[in-house]
């Protein structure tokens, strides 16, 4: 049964940090490409970025480059999205996500391409 689980949201003010972790199990994550997506209140869920197999390929929304940087540690099977300088725009349920498909060669951005997801962390910036 594979299991994604986040962790590191939280509160804090404009311009601070956090650091977002994706535990993996259940499935190999040196095989899968990965994602964070995140949704908003009233909005509807959307990429931030995204990590290949290797993580020598690296995909960010506009909104986040120069902010947010993924990583990836396949041997402890995590994911992690580090972002700066935070804004209340920000603000919003994030999500980690496994390519449905093991051994993708190109990275996708599109939520559809991604099968498993974790339950999800709020992160809130304060103004």
């Amino acid at each position: 049964q594979v299991q994604l689980v986040e962790s590191g949201g939280g509160l804090v003010q404009a311009g601070g940090s956090l650091r977002l972790s994706c535990a993996a199990s259940g499935l190999t994550l040196s095989i899968y490409a990965m994602g964070w997506f995140r949704q908003a209140p009233g909005k509807e869920r959307e990429f931030v970025s995204a990590i290949g197999r290797s993580g020598a390929s690296t995909y960010y929304a506009d909104g986040v480059k120069g902010r947010f940087t993924i990583s990836r540690d396949n041997a402890k099977n995590t994911v992690y999205l580090q972002m700066n300088s935070l804004k209340p725009e920000d603000t919003a349920v994030y999500y980690c996500a496994a390519d449905r498909l093991p051994r993708r060669i190109v990275v996708r951005t599109d939520e559809g391409a991604y099968g498993y997801w974790g339950q999800g962390t709020q992160v809130t910036v304060s103004s």
